[in-house]
């Protein structure tokens, strides 16, 4: 049975360690020993004492000294430690998204020998820190993660070390990694499609960060749907929101200020989604009735909740289990593009998503009849 280890040191501590910048010139003035000595206990030479090695490498982990990425490989290689990193912005291990993930990784590790670790960041900043260590430090022999972005600097790290990883999700800094993806576009577009077949011409987006790979993907969808409706796109009517109840909740109230607000909105997340439930109530609208929601990856209080949210499938604890499949193949050798895979999410349809009122009529004039029943349509 695998092992999974919540480290501590990896998450706020890890952000309070000094950072301490040494060559390895003064790193061997230090321990009074020639550079020549350091290096070659650094890179397992046999011509080195064990005692000296010994004192070398405990010395190294004190100080936090990294020699150069092919020694610290070297020094990797029967490490048979992977490690899954939970990113922001979204950092709670108990968040379901992470806890589905990390419980497929570990069916997928469980006859494999290796030890998986937890680590986390307290930001995006600081996030590449924890990656440098674990490679550098912990010596991990590879890594798992999600919440890709546009840019993303752990994968450019990555990839000049050629560290063997998968990420939950796609990128435009390179597309030379394994990867798996539920492809949001799909979110974007056929959430928009929905509302526009209901009836509704004035529909919201209310997105992650845009920096986030998939809310990217959500919004080329949704521009690509009110393209092919001949709907004009309206910036005023696409809100970026953080990951949250509240961060759903300020943007509701932001679009039902407008002049012209929404009659619908569309949700990238089904956390903002709820957010955005509570704002349409504290304006006296009712969710369902006077403004449409859907949400975008099926979090388990969504259908308990009133209106029941309409959103998409987010398959977390197979997409775990496949990146660490996927990973196991990268470790035994298998090239990268040969290890990506996009799913289509699937429409989940609940009570969220009202047809478009028109002001003024009673809700028995807009309903439908009879009422919808929970049911799920590919997208």
């Amino acid at each position: 049975m695998s092992k999974i280890v919540f480290d501590a040191l990896l998450t706020a501590e890890l952000e309070k360690l000094e950072k301490i910048g040494m060559n390895i010139q003064e790193f061997a003035a230090t321990l009074k020993l020639s550079i020549s000595t350091v290096s070659k206990a650094l890179n397992d030479r046999d011509d080195v004492s064990p005692a000296t090695r010994k004192r070398v490498l405990e010395a190294a982990e004190l100080h936090g000294f990294s020699p150069d990425p092919s020694a610290s490989r070297l020094r990797r290689q029967s490490a048979d430690t992977i490690a899954f990193v939970v990113s922001p912005p979204q950092t709670s291990f108990a968040h379901p998204f992470f806890l589905d993930m990390l419980m497929g990784v570990n069916d997928a590790m469980d006859s494999s020998g290796y030890q998986v670790i937890v680590a986390s960041a307290r930001s995006v900043e600081a996030e590449i820190d924890v990656f440098k260590r674990l490679i550098e430090r912990q010596r991990v022999d590879a890594l798992l993660f999600g919440r890709t972005r546009r840019q993303d600097e752990r994968i450019a790290y990555l990839l000049e070390r050629d560290i063997p990883f998968v990420a939950f999700g796609r990128s435009d800094t390179s597309d030379d990694y394994a990867y798996v993806d539920i492809d949001h576009q799909v979110v974007g577009r056929s959430g928009c499609a929905r509302f526009i077949a209901l009836g509704h011409r004035r529909i919201a987006l209310v997105h992650a960060p845009e920096y986030l790979m998939f809310s990217h993907h959500e919004h080329v969808g949704y521009a690509e749907a009110l393209r092919a409706a001949g709907i004009k796109y309206d910036k005023a009517l696409c809100v970026e929101a953080a990951i949250s109840e509240e961060g759903g909740a300020d943007a509701a109230r932001r679009l039902l200020e407008l002049p012209d607000p929404p009659t619908a909105i569309v949700c990238g997340h089904d956390l903002i989604a709820l957010g955005v439930m509570r704002g349409i109530a504290e304006t006296g609208r009712v969710a369902g009735r006077d403004v449409g929601v859907i949400g975008g990856d099926n979090h388990p209080i969504g259908r308990y909740i009133q209106p029941s949210l309409t959103t998409f499938s987010a398959e977390t604890h197979r997409a775990g289990k496949r990146m660490a499949e996927m990973l196991l193949e990268r470790l035994a050798g298998r090239p990268p593009k040969d290890l990506q895979e996009v799913w289509a999410p699937e429409l989940i349809i609940r009570a969220s998503d009202g047809p478009h009122r028109v002001q003024g009529s009673s809700p028995a004039e807009s309903k439908p009849s009879p009422p919808k029943r929970s049911r799920a349509l590919r997208a």
